[in-house]
């Protein structure tokens, strides 16, 4: 995907400049050149109204380094677009200009936004499936390793990746990044030997946001969303950036937000795990929640995670959607379901565990049972989320789910063929028929997906609930075609004949006409495609 960058370099001379297209969704943006004798961090106020013949919105500006301010603007609308500038640098306020935005390009979908309730889709109105990954710590990794990460992801085809702004210090992940988000004041060593770090919080690392916008660009180019997780608590005093003053906290997502919601593939998570975060309460966390919210004029997608079963009110109207760590509602086929209904929003199950081969519970799930678990909350009509903390050798393996690198299981591969079905389904999925059918999932256009998961069938005689999720309910003659999906071998096999729908001494379910069945193949992890005939 291409992203336009517009740089404007405005002097005092010049009162107002026009740049001629930019496709909708890119970023537009304006560069102002100024030499502050203070603090250009907190001296300078700097923002920019734009609008069109209905619609406004008012854009924060931030410091780049090297003299540079910068205001970036991601329009929604094709059509002129007129702004102009209010800053406290007197050269820089009351300047104006516009530009033409003009249709995206075929691959320019835009930003990914909640639709229908419980679902997804881009901004140009395809869907949108999250199938992601995790890769926490990536962007802090040496260089080589970020470039053998971006083309794993484009291989595996994985279009969202779950990962930190701040580095992470964990017992599996020590790296020390290049670069840090704030200036260092002091670096002093303990009695240990080791490095303590006194930041000058009053003053971000520009170099250190610009290799992560690189990054989130090179993610867009492949067609990857990039959650981005603002906080955590994998620190454990070797930084400090997880106990903050919450001043600092608020300066900080002000900051990042005025950079980096211009792009179109940012998802907002304000943290990994919130509950491990001592030094923030839940007051903390939902003031810290609006400060984003209130800061991004988009409105991106934006969620907050847990420890294990620890569930935010994710009722709040500041959450998009519910992204959870719980591998219960994916055990099955329908508790995700019910989240669903108890949220009303999308359901996002972002851990369930691992694949790997860790001791640790959450780092040992076999690539059958990743993929069984994801197949369980696609039923459901929710998303989960892939990981996978493979180390055969200590000294030189990465763990993905961190470092990222080379993907060495399997699980990713039947994720990349489930991902392929859905995509190719008429619409995104919903429980046919809510605790009463566990296995049943329907898009409500004729389409059909039924899962058997760790149950061994020699045959099934078709039948379908008549109830279709919250749509048309399905009738008698409605014909159909079914094809076996093996989700391990990765096999979808045509079953020959038609069937046709009937009563059948049941009120809620409808048969073959002429009862046939199936034969199914003996083993586990089978499903069903049932497509209308039109």
């Amino acid at each position: 995907m291409r992203v336009c960058l517009v740089l404007l370099f405005l002097f005092s001379s010049f009162n107002a400049f026009t740049q001629e297209q930019i496709e909708q969704w890119n970023r537009f943006e304006i560069s102002l050149k100024h030499k502050t004798k203070g603090n250009p961090f907190q001296d300078v106020k700097l923002s920019a109204k734009f609008f069109n013949a209905d619609t406004t919105f008012v854009v924060n500006g931030f410091y780049d380094g090297k003299n540079v301010f910068k205001i970036r603007f991601m329009p929604q609308q094709i059509g002129k677009w007129n702004y102009i500038i209010s800053s406290s640098v007197e050269e820089f306020n009351s300047k104006t200009g516009s530009f033409q935005c003009v249709k995206a390009s075929a691959d320019n979908h835009g930003m990914v936004k909640v639709s229908e309730t419980y679902h997804f889709k881009y901004a140009d109105g395809n869907n949108y499936y999250p199938f992601g990954t995790t890769a926490y710590a990536w962007t802090h990794m040496k260089e080589e390793l970020q470039e053998e990460t971006l083309k794993t992801l484009e291989k595996a085809d994985f279009n969202k990746v779950r990962m930190c702004v701040f580095p992470k210090n964990y017992d599996l992940v020590k790296e020390e990044p290049k670069v840090y988000p704030f200036k260092v004041k002091k670096l002093v060593t303990n009695a240990k030997g080791d490095k303590i770090f006194i930041w000058n919080f009053d003053e971000f690392d520009p170099e250190f946001f610009q290799h992560l916008e690189k990054r989130i660009d090179d993610l867009n180019k492949i067609g990857v969303q990039a959650d981005l997780i603002l906080f955590h608590p994998y620190d454990g005093g070797r930084w400090g950036f997880d106990s903050m003053p919450h001043n600092v906290n608020e300066k900080y997502l002000e900051y990042i937000t005025a950079r980096l919601s211009s792009f179109k593939n940012v998802w907002w998570s304000l943290a990994n795990e919130w509950n491990y975060v001592d030094a923030k309460t839940i007051a903390d966390w939902d003031a810290l929640t609006e400060t984003v919210v209130n800061n991004d004029p988009y409105r991106h997608l934006c969620s907050i995670h847990g420890a294990t079963s620890s569930y935010y009110n994710y009722l709040k109207p500041e959450y998009t959607h519910v992204s959870i760590q719980d591998e219960a509602p994916v055990l099955n086929s329908y508790s995700s379901a019910t989240l669903r209904n108890i949220y009303k929003k999308p359901i996002v199950l972002d851990e369930v565990g691992y694949e790997g081969n860790l001791k640790r519970r959450w780092g040992r799930l076999s690539p059958e049972k990743m993929t069984h678990l994801v197949w369980n909350g696609v039923i459901a009509g929710a998303y989960v989320t892939h990981g996978e903390v493979y180390r055969f050798n200590i000294e030189t393996d990465t763990f993905f789910w961190a470092d990222g690198g080379v993907l060495k299981g399997e699980s990713w591969k039947r994720i990349k063929f489930l991902k392929s079905i859905i995509e190719n389904a008429p619409g995104p999925l919903h429980m046919a028929d809510i605790s009463r059918d566990l296995i049943t999932a329907s898009s409500g256009k004729g389409f059909y997906l039924m899962y058997f998961g760790e149950e061994i069938i020699e045959s099934w005689a078709f039948n379908l609930p008549k109830k279709n999720a919250e749509l048309d309910k399905l009738k008698e003659g409605v014909k159909f075609k079914v094809e076996i999906i093996d989700t391990w071998d990765m096999t979808i096999t045509p079953v020959s004949g038609v069937f046709e729908t009937k009563k059948v001494n049941d009120n809620y379910r409808l048969y073959d006409a002429d009862l046939k069945e199936v034969r199914l193949p003996h083993k586990p992890y089978i499903a069903l495609r049932i497509t209308e005939i039109k």
